[in-house]
């Protein structure tokens, strides 16, 4: 039997959408929510697969250094780039692909989890990226 668990982080990013050619084009930003949906086949001896406070710790610590109050571009557009770098302080983070709500649940589910929760026993099955209060991207492993 597998057993889930979810823990909420929110955090605040901007980005725009490369060759969106709509206004998601233009620097933006939203108020993020992020569900990290997380199984595992056994139990600690106190009944839990990961401590809450320790997912926490391990996806909120992964967020808040390279995401939060970031810019999130693709790595094909130099031109925001290029314009972001002039600004000091800089922080933007670059990504493979376009960071979509879809791309963002993406990264996460398939880069950030492993990495973070290696070790644990514990093994994020989905992640949800509410863009807005109204709209979320998921992601699922497919098994």
């Amino acid at each position: 039997m597998a057993l889930t668990i979810m823990r909420r982080i929110k955090f605040c990013a901007g980005h725009r959408l490369y060759g969106h050619g709509g206004k998601c084009e233009h620097f933006h930003g939203h108020n993020y929510v992020a569900d990290f949906f997380v199984q595992g086949e056994k139990q600690d001896e106190v009944g839990r697969i990961i401590d809450f406070s320790d997912l926490k710790r391990a996806v909120k610590g992964w967020i808040d250094e390279h995401w939060d109050h970031s810019f999130l571009i693709h790595q094909d557009d130099q031109n925001a780039r290029e314009a972001l770098e002039m600004v000091k302080p800089c922080r933007l983070f670059v990504m493979p692909y376009n960071p979509t709500a879809e791309n963002m649940a993406k990264y996460l589910l398939e880069v950030m989890c492993p990495e973070v929760l290696e070790g644990t026993g514990a093994k994020a099955c989905q992640v949800r990226i509410w863009e807005t209060d109204e709209a979320f991207a998921e992601a699922s492993l497919d098994d």
